[in-house]
Order: structure tokens, then sequence, then C-alpha cells
């Protein structure tokens, strides 16, 4: 049912067919990912205060029942855990689900009143030099959210995903362009989103009311990066580095489309048909259902 565009390309000249696939997950950081996580921090980061500050109202509703400002909260928010947790500070309790992370979140904005798009920019500056100052100093892995193990690169990785997305959501909001670079949203798949899902229980991120018994492979293959063999079984998802054979589906997608994807921000449809992704195999229908299924926090 996913309909491959006329300019989409050959299954068997795909440029990824050759890459390695790579275990997703590991305690032993990467130098050469956590810099360049770093650089992506330090030009997002800025950019997304720079968003805020052009933003005139604070309560446009932005996503999901959130303002603006309560997303630009978050986000403030984010740095401070995860600038505590790169530091070997304690952390928030909080489990790592939809419903887990929406309750810790709902308790930090109800004890924070800082709305102001500008205020939330400056503290978003200040974090963000933070968050670099204590990450040059540490290479060993840290304790996150719910006592998870994750490589510094990761814990950065996942700040540069929380501005990518939310800073598409209240660009989405405003009006206002918020261009996502493809190298930063590879960086936000391959160094936060894919580690998450190998670090978490199967099924932590999945709707386990909506999964019942259906089942499905998919091989996903990031443009310009690696292979990823995606596994849903009746409610568990998993993520297998044994090879894409006796797969449902391959897709092969830009990574700039494929982030909102995952993170729940856009269909499969409109990139599809842009050639930003393209789906084949004996049974690429199933991809749609899967989507319905995950439940990214």
């Amino acid at each position: 049912m996913i309909d491959t565009p006329g300019s989409s390309r050959n299954p068997g000249s795909d440029s990824q067919r050759s890459a390695d696939r790579v275990p997703t997950a590991t305690h032993v950081d990467a130098p050469d990912r956590t810099a360049e996580a770093r650089a992506a921090l330090q030009s997002v980061a800025p950019s997304l205060a720079s968003l805020l500050r052009s933003v005139s109202d604070a309560n446009a509703s932005s996503v999901g029942t959130w303002t603006v400002g309560d997303v630009a909260a978050h986000v403030s928010h984010g740095f401070r855990v995860d600038i505590d947790a790169v530091a070997g500070r304690p952390v928030p309790q909080a489990i790592v689900t939809k419903a887990g992370i929406a309750a810790a979140t709902a308790k930090k904005l109800a004890e924070d009143g800082e709305r102001d798009p500008s205020a939330l920019a400056d503290r978003i500056d200040a974090l963000a030099g933070e968050f670099d100052d204590v990450l040059r100093s540490q290479s060993a892995a840290v304790d996150w959210l719910q006592d998870l193990r994750l490589p510094p690169s990761a814990v950065a990785c996942h700040l540069l995903n929380e501005c990518l997305v939310h800073g598409h959501d209240i660009a989405k909001a405003t009006g206002r362009p918020w261009p996502i670079q493809r190298r930063e949203a590879m960086l936000a798949i391959e160094g936060f989103l894919f580690p998450l899902m190998a670090a978490l229980p199967p099924t932590a991120l999945v709707d386990q009311k909506k999964a019942g018994s259906f089942r499905v492979r998919i091989d996903m293959r990031l443009r310009g990066g690696r292979h990823t063999l995606m596994v849903l079984d009746s409610g568990s998802l998993t993520l297998d580095t044994a090879g894409a054979r006796d797969v449902d589906g391959h897709i092969s997608g830009d990574p700039r489309a494929l982030l909102l994807i995952l993170m729940g921000r856009q269909g499969i449809w409109k990139p599809t048909l842009r050639g930003q992704l393209a789906a084949w195999g004996r049974r690429p229908w199933k991809l749609p259902h899967m989507l319905t299924l995950m439940s990214p926090p």
C-alpha cells in the first residue's frame, strides 16, 4: 500500500545495500559521535533560542495541549536533566514510556511558571553552554532516566532530538521556518532514538492495547547512514543487526523525514510523494500499521 514514487530508486541499486550493520547501542562512547553531537548542539540550540525570541505569543497552540511557552519550558527542563545526568547528579524519577514521560513532564511544567519565550531563550542558551562544559569531561556511561545506562553521546543526541523536534513544533505553530539538516537528523536517530530503543524493555515504546499479535520485520535504511532491522512481535519492539533476510519490507528514507515520522510529527504519505521515503518488499503495507502501534515518549 506504500506506493513507490516514480523517481524512486531501484532497490537493487540502493547505495546503502552494502552498509555495515552494527549494534545500535553501546556503553562505550564513540568520541567522534560525541564531537559531532556537540557541534550540532552548538548550532541548533542557539537557532532554537533565536526562534523563540521571534515569538510574540507564548500562548499560541503548538503540539497537543501545549502552548509555545510550554514547549520552550519543556526543552529547558530536558537540558537540566541531561546536565545533571552527565555530571553524575541525581535525575528525576521517570518511567520512559509515553505515559511515564507525560506524567514527569506535567509535574515539571506545573512547578515552573516561566512561559515568556525570550526568557526561556536566555535560559536555553545558558543551559546549552553548561551542558557543553560538562560533556567535554565525560566519556563513561551515565545514569539517565529509569536508571538506564547511556553513553554521553546518546544523552547529547537526546538534547539534539529535543531541539530539532520541538523547534519544528514551535516553528509550525508560529509560521516560521525551521530547516533540519540531514546530518543532525541522522545523529538524533542513530545517536539517540535507536540506542534508547535498544536499552529499554522491548514493550516500552509500543501501545500494548493495540499491538495484539501483530508481527513485522522492517529493514530501515537511513539515506547516508546504516541499516537497522526493526522487529515488532506481539507488542515487543527490538532492533536486530543480524541482516535483512526474511523481512516484510525495506524502507529507504531521508533522515529528516524519518525523524518526524518516528516522533509522530508527520505521516508517511507526503514524504513518499516527495521522494523522501521509498518502500518495497513482500509486505511493505505493514509499515503504516507498525507506526500506529509505536508510542514514542
